[in-house]
């Protein structure tokens, strides 16, 4: 992976809009039953993964090292920059387009983007996106509901 200069924010839940099942957990770690849900059969061949999920009680669980590239980010592209999967950190929130993250989930976001901008001081706060901003018309997570003030006090301290 190339020197982290990037922070990519997604929202995960499967199956679409419930919580709290290992699935997304199986899911980047590719053992994700097809046969668990009719949603399943549709996405058990991709390989993906992200370096974070935040749950939605606030857990945080790394799958993949800052270090390493995560398959997180697809075709992507913002401004001059192309394939951010090779210089960025993945944040999976579990949830939805279709409702707000908890409190939770926004404070361990923010102290995790913060260890995150310690760690990698290329991390610019312009480049700390949703995956929405570096795959228009394909992506639109983290989504409407996502509050990205709630998250801009973690970005300009960094």
């Amino acid at each position: 992976m190339q020197q982290v200069e990037s922070v990519i924010i997604h929202n995960i839940s499967l199956p679409p809009g419930e919580y709290g099942s290992t699935a997304i957990v199986d899911f980047f770690q590719n053992r994700l039953d097809p046969d668990a849900h009719p949603y399943f059969r549709e996405i058990a061949h991709l390989t993906v993964s992200a370096h974070f999920l935040i749950r939605r009680d606030g857990r945080v669980l790394q799958f993949v090292s800052t270090d390493d590239m995560a398959w997180h980010a697809g075709v992507s592209s913002y401004g001059e920059r192309t394939a951010f999967n090779h210089f960025s950190v993945g944040i999976e929130l579990e949830g939805c387009d279709h409702g707000p993250f908890t409190d939770e989930q926004y404070v361990n976001l923010n102290s995790l983007v913060l260890a995150l901008r310690r760690q990698y001081s290329a991390i610019q706060s312009d480049l700390i996106l949703g995956h929405s901003d570096i795959a228009p018309g394909r992506k639109t997570d983290p989504g409407p509901f996502f509050d990205w003030q709630r998250l801009q006090k973690a970005t300009i301290e960094g």
